[in-house]
């Protein structure tokens, strides 16, 4: 599992709290834990924000570094964005200008917060899918939307959607793995030249990934439509969701975090 980088869309199979919470709960809190992300404007919100993080984390029983594997690959992403954050931003005491750009006092404090912002959403989706399987996470979406049923939503394909792209997000990034391999063994050279030169070099990376990435969408709806499978079917369930009294603490306690937060932002 560790050899591939991206650990987004795995699921670890452990025998912690976090795992035996109810899907949906686990899917609200982490939509809820993202936009207290957003909530946290201070030093003492983004460090309470990251120790409940961690305590997550260690209820996980997932290894610390597996988190950090999955931030990893969107590293450069993060570290550009938070550099336009850090150049562009005024106010504050100026450190240092050069013509339109500058490093301020306030530039220098938004692009860490943005630095933090990134690595907490980043972690708390990869908390969610590691400790959740696909067809657990598609039973939860399906259960929460099921109100938007009588407004003619197709729920039941939305949540086979969601379950497949998540389920295949393994897969594409070991082919990817694979492929780059293949390139490598041919003495392609993904590290070598410029960003544009680096980007051109991933061409024939994405050509042969498309094409099996197609051939793997074609197999799997005759697959489906062998089974029978219709989209506005009566479907049953095997294991139904039961909401148990852990589930309620949970919900307590995420409600406390709240409350927590909300005076550190306001105090």
């Amino acid at each position: 599992m560790m050899g591939n980088k991206v650990i987004f869309g795995r699921y670890v199979p452990t025998t912690s709290l976090i795992h035996h919470l109810d899907p949906r709960f686990k899917f609200i809190a982490c939509f809820w834990y993202v936009i207290l992300v957003f909530f946290a404007n201070n030093l003492w919100t983004n460090l309470w924000l990251g120790l409940v993080l961690l305590f997550i984390i260690q209820l996980s029983h997932v290894a610390l570094k597996m988190y950090w594997a999955g931030i990893k690959p969107l590293m450069w992403i993060i570290i550009i964005t938070a550099a336009v954050q850090l150049f562009f931003s005024t106010g504050g005491h100026v450190y240092w200008q050069w013509h339109f750009m500058s490093i301020t006092s306030v530039g220098v404090i938004q692009s860490l917060y943005l630095i933090l912002r990134f690595a907490y959403i980043i972690t708390i989706s990869t908390v969610l899918t590691v400790t959740t399987t696909t067809l657990q996470l598609a039973d939860a979406i399906e259960s929460l939307m099921k109100p938007l049923k009588h407004l003619k939503v197709p729920v039941n394909q939305i949540a086979m959607m969601l379950s497949i792209a998540l389920r295949f997000i393994p897969t594409i990034m070991d082919e990817v793995t694979t492929i780059m391999n293949a390139q490598r063994a041919r003495g392609m050279d993904f590290s070598a030249g410029n960003l544009y030169q680096r980007a051109r070099k991933l061409v024939p990376v994405m050509i042969p990934l498309f094409v099996s990435s197609f051939k793997r969408a074609e197999e799997l709806a005759i697959a489906m439509e062998a089974r029978g499978y219709s989209p506005d079917g009566q479907r049953t369930k095997y294991r139904l969701l039961v909401w148990h009294h852990q589930d309620t603490v949970a919900v307590v306690i995420l409600l406390l975090i709240t409350v927590i937060l909300v005076t550190l932002r306001i105090f």
